[in-house]
This record gives C-alpha cells, structure tokens and sequence, in this order.
C-alpha cells in the first residue's frame, strides 16, 4: 500500500474529483496511514492501529459492496461496471487476510493487493470517478448513504489452519500468488 497519496485536487489533466471519490479516496489515505502505523516497528505488529485498521478496511470494503457498486448497476441498466468483478474478488481476498493473526507475510499480502486494488478506484479513469459520473446528481445522495454506513462487527482473530487455507483459496481467485503463512502449512 506504499503509493503516492491521491491527489484530492485539480491534477494537470484538468480531473477534478467529485465527491464519491473524495471521500473514498480519503478513507483510504486514512486506512494507509492506520496500516504504516501497525508495522511502524520493525520487529512487531502494533495491535491496536491494526484493529483500526482492519476494522476500517471491513467497513470500506462493504460501503463499496453494499453501496457504491449496486448503485454504479442502475444508470447502466442493471450491468455492472467492467472492473467490479475483479474488485469483489479483491475485496474477498483482503476480508480473508484480515481473519487470521497478522504477520509480516500477511502485512506484505495486504499491501500488494491494496496498491494494485486502489489504482484500479483512483485516478480519473478508476471506479470512483466513472461512478461520481455515472451517478450525477445522484452523487452526493449515495456519498450520504456511504458516510453513514454503519460499523462492520468484528470477531477476534482466528489462526487454524483451515483459516489459512480459505486465505490461500480467495488469493488465488483474486489472481494472487502469496505463501501467507508456511509455518502454519508445516503443522
């Protein structure tokens, strides 16, 4: 998730963000912020910004499933946008990662997925801008109903193995190939 921060502002293109992608693109500045602070120490994982953060992460991930992208489907009659099946594939991968303790090798996973992930939403040719255009006036309707979706419940962590290879199944169907945790395979 090491990527350049989202210009939130006009770029040189002329792209001026609308509101959905303000918003969202903010969360996940905020979410980055969260996910560096987890692992601002080399030897450990701090528990308690990666709660935060996984807590945040749960809670975008449904107001983009939930809300963002079945909005996205009526202006297009019903079809959803091209990109939302790679983006829900996505979106399980990371729900996945977030059940099991984190590790280094988990954090790593994350990140990866997050920096492709977030390029395919930001950016005047992702996802939040083609829905701010695609909903119009309609924008700042769903933007209400995206800042007040409610808290994901979070259950505690869980280490089995079949937990792992859940991880292992929804990371290959996303497209990823990510060895998460070899000392729970060498049980």
């Amino acid at each position: 998730m090491d990527r350049r921060t989202p210009t939130l502002g006009k770029d040189p293109t002329g792209f001026v963000p609308g509101p959905i992608y303000r918003f969202l693109a903010a969360d996940h500045v905020r979410l980055d912020h969260l996910l560096r602070q987890a692992v601002a120490r080399a030897s450990e994982i701090d528990p308690v910004p990666f709660a935060e953060f996984r807590k945040g992460l749960l809670k975008h991930i449904g107001m983009e499933e939930k809300i963002l992208l079945p909005a996205a489907r009526r202006p297009r009659g019903g079809e959803a946008l091209p990109v939302a099946a790679k983006l829900r594939l996505d979106h399980g991968a990371l729900a996945a990662l977030l059940v099991p303790t984190p590790t280094a090798r988990i954090i790593a996973a994350i990140r990866c997925i997050l920096e492709k992930h977030n390029g395919l939403e930001e950016g005047p040719d992702g996802v939040y801008a083609a829905c701010d255009l695609l909903l119009g006036d309609e924008a700042e309707a769903i933007l209400a109903r995206l800042r007040s979706a409610p808290e994901v419940p979070v259950n505690p962590h869980v280490d089995k193995p079949l937990v792992f290879d859940a991880a292992r199944r929804a990371l290959d169907r996303a497209g990823y190939d990510f060895d998460i945790a070899p000392e729970i395979a060498a049980r």
